[in-house]
């Protein structure tokens, strides 16, 4: 997949938007420097610009810090991995359904990704195990100081989900614009009721992901590699 690439010509505001959309990545090595409450009420203030339907903002955030994030990853860590079996994925139940199934061109960018990422921590192909051992780093938060969890109102439905994951790109965008490393993480919302108890969230309210965030750790080698972008004419069709 090749990457996309912009006119020189472009007005200094989209240069720079594209450079930060083009930078950002998901970081998965993180280190346990704790970022200033100042920044990230900057990146939050930021974020909360995001459009949603009639206005709703129908995001709320926790945000863990210091010993807060400790405990969550502990207890996180060990939720999942007493359910787990060994070389499995642990079982998943989220609020939302998670995809069906990934088939055709889907199905081989997942791969792609996949590959690459334990490629790049040496995880030879086949590796069961090693693979399991990596995606368990997810519960690990990858080491980052901070998470928040993105939760929506059951009320608003798939609708108020696509809200939050706008809010979910401002917030990308936001960190990367601060000099912070995210990356947005599914599999805590497949842990929705153990997340929902531990931060006391009311039973109305959905878990829709988490981000972890940060300061990259340049070393670690699972920020080593990047994932490409499909060309426009595999994904945009102009109507005649």
């Amino acid at each position: 997949m090749p990457a996309l690439k912009l006119n020189d010509d472009l007005p200094t505001d989209a240069r720079a938007l594209a450079r930060l959309v083009r930078e950002r990545h998901s970081c998965r090595g993180f280190r346990p420097d704790p970022v200033p409450r100042e920044t990230i009420e900057a990146l939050l203030t930021i974020a909360q610009g995001a459009a949603s339907w009639c206005n709703t903002q129908p995001w709320e955030t926790i945000i863990t810090e210091g010993e807060a994030t400790e405990r969550f990853r502990r207890a996180l860590y060990a939720h999942v991995t007493e359910t787990a079996a060994p070389d499995q994925k642990p079982p998943e139940a989220p609020d939302f359904d998670f995809p069906a199934r990934y088939a055709g061109i889907y199905k081989a960018r997942q791969r792609a990704t996949g590959w690459a990422l334990y490629e790049s921590v040496g995880v030879a192909h086949g590796d069961r195990a090693g693979s399991a051992r990596q995606m368990l780093e997810n519960f690990r938060l990858f080491g980052a100081p901070h998470v928040m969890i993105i939760t929506t109102e059951a009320d608003l439905g798939v609708y108020g989900a696509i809200d939050c994951g706008a809010y979910v790109a401002h917030v990308l965008l936001a960190a990367q614009s601060l000099g912070l490393a995210t990356i947005a993480q599914a599999a805590l919302a497949g842990a929705a009721d153990f997340v929902r108890a531990h931060f006391a969230i009311p039973p109305e309210r959905r878990i829709v992901c988490g981000v972890s965030f940060g300061y990259a750790d340049p070393a670690h080698p699972a920020n080593g590699f990047r994932t490409a972008r499909a060309a426009l004419g595999e994904t945009v069709r102009y109507a005649q």
